[in-house]
C-alpha cells in the first residue's frame, strides 16, 4: 500500500471524521473481494491489515480434520501438527496465503475502496451541510439554463430551479446572483440534489426575517403569507406589545424595508396587513387597500360576506379576482364580496 493511500486514510479519519475502524473494515473487504476474484485456492479467507504501515496478509482458515475431502477448506491433523503439536480435530487452522503478486492487485483494490469512501464522505458532508439549509434562503450564482432547469451554484455544489418554481416575470441569465429558497434536499448516489424555488411563500417570509430586525428577534411575528409569485403577495403580521407598530416595522422608514424585498422579487407588489384574532377585523384588513363597510361572519361555513362601497367593489375584488383570492388565502376564510347597493337590494343591510 503506497504512501498516497496512507495519506488518504489519514485525511478521511482526521478531516472527514470517519472512524479508523470503519476504514479498516472497508479496505479489508475490498482486499478480500480482490483476492476471491483473482485466486481460488482457498475458500475461507480473511484479510489482516496493518493500517499504520500499509501492510496486509491474506489468511486462510481451514478446519482440522482426520481425512481431507476439500483441500480449500480443510487440513489433516498430521499436517497441522507439524506447525503446532497442540492442534486437535475440529480446531481452526490459520495459514498465511498471501500471493507473491497480490501487492499490485491488493493496492489497486484498496485505493479504489478508499477513494470511494472519500467520495461518499464528501457527499455525506455536503448533504449534512445543505439539509440544515432546507427551508432557508441562500444566495447563489446562475451557472447555466437548459430545457428543464436553471442551474445555480451554491458554494461547492449546484442547485436546480425547475420551471414550476420560477417567477413568470423573471429572466434567468448566467453569472447573475440570485436569492433562492431551499425547498428540498435529497441524497442520491451522485451526491445531494438540491431543489430551490423563487415562488414559494416561505421565500417572502424569510426575506422579511432578514430585512426586518423586529421579525428576526421575535418582536413582530409573521402570522400568514399568501403569494402569487411575480405579481402580488399579502403578509399578515402581529406584535404582542401594543406599543410596537407591526406593519410600520415591516414597511420601514420611507418604505425602505419592503422596497428592498420588492426589488429582490422583481417588482412583486406586497400588501402588509395587521393580523387580528377577530375574523371580522382580519378579513377587513386583508382586503386592503379597499375600504370595507361591514363583514358578516358565518363560523359554521368558515365563510364571510364582505360589504364594500360601490366605488370600491372592483378594488376589493382586484384584477381577475386577485385581491379577494389572496385575502382568502391569507385569512383562511371564504370571502364573498358585495357592493352596498347589491347588499341593500338583497336585504343584507338596511
Amino acid at each position: 500500500m503506497n504512501q498516497e493511500l496512507l495519506n488518504a486514510i489519514n485525511y478521511l479519519e482526521k478531516e472527514k471524521s470517519i472512524p479508523r475502524e470503519v476504514l479498516i473494515e472497508t479496505i479489508e473487504a475490498a482486499l478480500m473481494t480482490a483476492y476471491k476474484k483473482n485466486y481460488t485456492q482457498h475458500k475461507n479467507v480473511k484479510v489482516d491489515l496493518n493500517i499504520e504501515n500499509g501492510s496486509y496478509r491474506v489468511i486462510s482458515r481451514k478446519d482440522v480434520v482426520e481425512e481431507v475431502e476439500d483441500t480449500t477448506a480443510e487440513i489433516d491433523l498430521d499436517t497441522a501438527r507439524t506447525v503446532n503439536p497442540a492442534y486437535e480435530i475440529g480446531d481452526p487452522y490459520d495459514e498465511d496465503v498471501t500471493p507473491k503478486d497480490f501487492n499490485r492487485v491488493g493496492a489497486q483494490a484498496a485505493k479504489q475502496a478508499v477513494m470511494q469512501r472519500l467520495r461518499d464522505a464528501e457527499r455525506g458532508i455536503l448533504y449534512n451541510e445543505f439539509i440544515d439549509k432546507q427551508d432557508e434562503v441562500m444566495t447563489g450564482l446562475i451557472d447555466r439554463v437548459d430545457n428543464r432547469f436553471v442551474h445555480i451554484q451554491l458554494g461547492r455544489t449546484d442547485a436546480v430551479l425547475s420551471e414550476s418554481e420560477r417567477m413568470p416575470n423573471e429572466t434567468y441569465t448566467p453569472n447573475e446572483r440570485i436569492k433562492v429558497y431551499v425547498n428540498k434536499v435529497e441524497q442520491t448516489t451522485k451526491g445531494p440534489q438540491i431543489f430551490v424555488s423563487r415562488t414559494h411563500p416561505n421565500l417572502l417570509k424569510r426575506l422579511f426575517e432578514k430585512e426586518v430586525p423586529e421579525i428576526y428577534d421575535g418582536t413582530v411575528e409573521i402570522m400568514s403569507v399568501a403569494r402569487e409569485a411575480g405579481e402580488r403577495s399579502k403578509i399578515s403580521v402581529y406584535a404582542e406589545n401594543p406599543d410596537v407598530d407591526a406593519v410600520g416595522s415591516c414597511v420601514g422608514a420611507r418604505g425602505t424595508r419592503v422596497e428592498a424585498i420588492v426589488n429582490e422579487l422583481s417588482g412583486e407588489k406586497i400588501d402588509i396587513v395587521l393580523w387580528d384574532e377577530d375574523p371580522k377585523v382580519f378579513v377587513k384588513n386583508a382586503l386592503s387597500p379597499s375600504q370595507v363597510v361591514d363583514v358578516v361572519v358565518s363560523e359554521e361555513n368558515q365563510s364571510t360576506m364582505v360589504i364594500v362601497p360601490d366605488n370600491q367593489l372592483s378594488l376589493a375584488i382586484g384584477k381577475k379576482g386577485q385581491n379577494a383570492r389572496l385575502a382568502a388565502k391569507l385569512t383562511g376564510w371564504k370571502i364573498d364580496i358585495k357592493s352596498e347597493s347589491d347588499a341593500a337590494e338583497e336585504g343584507s343591510i338596511e
